[in-house]
């Protein structure tokens, strides 16, 4: 098939061939991806060195029980966001 059979092929069935989102959205997209991650390496941590003993404040420590699930939270709201914004 050559490339204007082609062309004229996607033509007739009404095949839209820009892209999904805008370049906005993907800078949005990759930054609700960095909050995310953000708020999964807050999470991160409280290992010790003796497995015999349990350190309460290590692991329910503010940083990992409240901040974490708010960073990551708000990192979903944004990639909600940059899912449903439209261009201009």
């Amino acid at each position: 098939m050559s490339k204007a059979s082609k062309h004229i092929t996607v033509e007739k069935a009404g095949v839209d061939e820009r892209p999904v989102f805008a370049k906005e959205n993907y800078k949005f997209m990759i930054a609700g991806l960095a909050i995310v991650v953000v708020g999964f390496l807050l999470m991160m941590g409280g290992n010790s060195d003796d497995p015999n003993s349990f350190k309460p404040e290590e692991v329910y420590s503010f940083r990992r029980i409240t901040l974490a699930p708010i960073v990551i939270v708000l990192g979903l709201i944004v990639e909600i966001y940059a899912i449903m914004r439209r261009p201009k």
